[in-house]
């Protein structure tokens, strides 16, 4: 139990024996002692004063008296009108480091009951390949996956795969006109990488027939619909819904190339799934489900034949759920995939990582599978995250204004080694390892200026602020981790053994007090984390304890310290404080190097 749980508890039990009430527990309110007053934690008197029915200071002080006689860890209290400040003994502190120094998993959770939560993201087509926009949607996905599996519940990662549908035919139709049957092999250039730029062709060609269409005094709806492009398009959907063998065999092959480039991007990326769904074998669930649901009357068909649900009196509208030529839509797809995954795994919870652009989507596809009777629809949470911008403003796809995933990855790297050559830093390294380093330096930037960000807010993604060695930044936080280890393999060097217990004696420094504080509240801040869905809480967590280890280090001696036992405990907590850096990185999904 950490000390704020304990406090908790002995409030509670000090209201029970001195005024004979059981408060609500909602009462209790404990939080950090402000800067500017003395003391480590602060009870807020206020809501407890209808119980004592005391002035606040009397209540505060008889609180306050019980807490000091039955916790041995309070040294004292103060009280500032409705506030009772307790301080806590250096000697708590000084158990505290020495019990998680033995604990290789300090702040990671285990819990008696688990949860399982399936947590889907990434979600690529496979017409184009990935970018900025899907950087943080994998990182966040996995990051999220991480974070909820340090506080206790199982984790099943998921990928769902969109490898069919119009925007897919787009593509094949422009590769089957224009490809010249070009692969990978020929061009030299990764599968996703080729298949996208047929995607953008298709678009280049269909806004010139747009343009002839409306030159010929068709409105641009009509000529948007009529343009033989499209229609081509349309007509080959069918065909591969139909197993037609040429358009199917096509669709395998580009396919095929789309996603062994995606392999390469999820490795160099550091993501990975625990299983891929793909909508060509979802969607075939989806439609018998909605037919299910036409047979029932839960949803109606149209004169054109096309399959809707109406859920106005849900507050929301009419959503098409089969195309009039039968073809399926997203929607479609997604009923079979919820279908199949808690069918495929007893889940608690499903978690969709998806853009904010999709938000309604969700709402309407909950709705359904409520419609539809099935009781887990609750179960269904969509992470709604905000879009990524470069400076230069909005990408799109079709256009082939997108920052392509693999290229800003390796802009990342090439950044890291042109400021690390600048620094000098690496100069003593051989090539292997100045390689590795770089490639850590620069994705660690690129994860951490992402991932810093709450997800549900807009964000512009800048290089090269993301690679500053100051401030609020990934390096910044990597180079306070090997600033460390530095000083631990001096330590070794000199023989000096400090993973001892006896540090009784020792007087601490505010400072040394505020950085196990932070220690301390590693695992609260996992929890906060994992029950928010957010990995900035633990990016600003990390970037915190990094910065104030950096003003302790600056601010006392160490090594050159006099007294032995000293320079042993500030190596102790540089050592905790390192391997906290260390595990927090690596919940944002980031390697931290040795050296720097």
């Amino acid at each position: 139990m950490n000390v704020e749980a304990k406090l908790k508890e002995k409030v509670l039990e000090a209201i029970q024996k001195i005024y004979r009430q059981a408060p609500d527990n909602s009462l209790i309110q404990i939080q950090k002692t402000r800067k500017n007053f003395k003391g480590d934690y602060t009870l807020v008197v206020f809501p407890l004063l209808r119980i004592s029915k005391l002035p606040p200071e009397q209540t505060a002080t008889e609180i306050g008296e019980y807490l000091k006689q039955h916790i041995s860890e309070i040294k004292e209290y103060n009280i500032i009108k409705g506030f009772l400040n307790l301080s806590i003994d250096n000697s708590f502190w000084i158990e505290f480091l020495n019990s998680i120094s033995k604990n290789p998993n300090y702040g990671i959770i285990k819990k008696d009951n688990p949860r399982t939560v399936m947590i889907e993201y990434s979600s690529p087509n496979t017409n184009k390949p990935l970018h900025l926009g899907h950087i943080r949607n994998n990182l966040l996905g996995f990051s999220v996956a991480k974070i909820i599996e340090a506080s206790g519940d199982k984790i099943v990662k998921v990928n769902l795969v969109n490898d069919r549908g119009i925007h897919i035919c787009k593509s094949m139709l422009a590769w089957q006109k224009w490809g010249n049957n070009e692969t990978p092999e020929t061009t030299g250039k990764k599968g996703d990488h080729l298949v996208g730029e047929y995607y953008v062709k298709f678009d280049q060609e269909y806004k010139k027939q747009i343009a002839e269409l409306i030159n010929q005094g068709k409105t641009e709806e009509e000529a948007k619909k009529n343009a033989p492009l499209i229609i081509e398009a349309q007509k080959m959907l069918q065909k591969w819904e139909a197993k037609d063998a040429q358009v199917y065999e096509l669709w395998e092959k580009m396919n095929s190339w789309v996603l062994k480039g995606f392999d390469i991007t999820y490795k160099n990326l550091g993501v990975d799934f625990d299983k891929v769904y793909f909508e060509s074998n979802t969607y075939k669930l989806g439609k018998s489900t909605v037919q299910y649901g036409l047979e029932k009357n839960l949803f109606y068909k149209k004169d054109d034949g096309s399959v809707w649900v109406d859920l106005s009196d849900e507050g929301l509208d009419q959503k098409l759920l089969l195309r009039s030529d039968g073809t399926s839509v997203y929607m479609t797809q997604d009923i079979g995939t919820a279908k199949e995954r808690f069918s495929d795994f007893d889940v608690d919870e499903l978690i969709y990582v998806v853009g904010n652009e999709q938000n309604y989507h969700f709402q309407v596809l909950k709705q359904i599978l409520h419609k539809l009777d099935y009781d887990w629809f609750e179960n269904i949470y969509h992470l709604s995250y905000g879009m990524v911008e470069l400076p230069e403003g909005k990408m799109k796809s079709r256009e082939g204004t997108v920052v392509d995933a693999d290229d800003l990855m390796q802009e990342m790297i090439n950044t890291s080694e042109e400021m690390s050559n600048e620094l000098g830093k690496l100069d003593s390294y051989s090539d292997d390892e100045k390689k590795t380093i770089i490639k850590k330096i620069g994705l660690g930037a690129l994860k951490y200026f992402i991932l810093k960000v709450d997800p549900k807010k807009n964000m512009t993604f800048n290089p090269k602020e993301s690679i500053d060695f100051n401030g609020n930044t990934g390096p910044f936080i990597q180079y306070s981790y090997t600033r460390i280890q530095s000083l631990l393999r001096k330590a070794k060097e000199k023989n000096i053994n400090y993973s001892i217990d006896i540090y009784e004696n020792i007087n601490l420094e505010e400072k040394e007090i505020n950085l196990i504080k932070l220690i301390h509240k590693y695992t609260d801040v996992i929890k906060e984390a994992a029950k928010n869905t957010t990995p900035a809480i633990i990016a600003n967590y990390v970037y915190e304890l990094a910065k104030e280890y950096n003003q302790f280090y600056h601010d006392y001696s160490i090594l050159k310290e006099d007294n032995i036992e000293l320079v042993k405990f500030r190596l102790l907590l540089s050592q905790e404080v390192g391997k906290i850096l260390a595990s927090s990185m690596d919940l944002l999904g980031i390697s931290m190097p040795e050296r720097m």
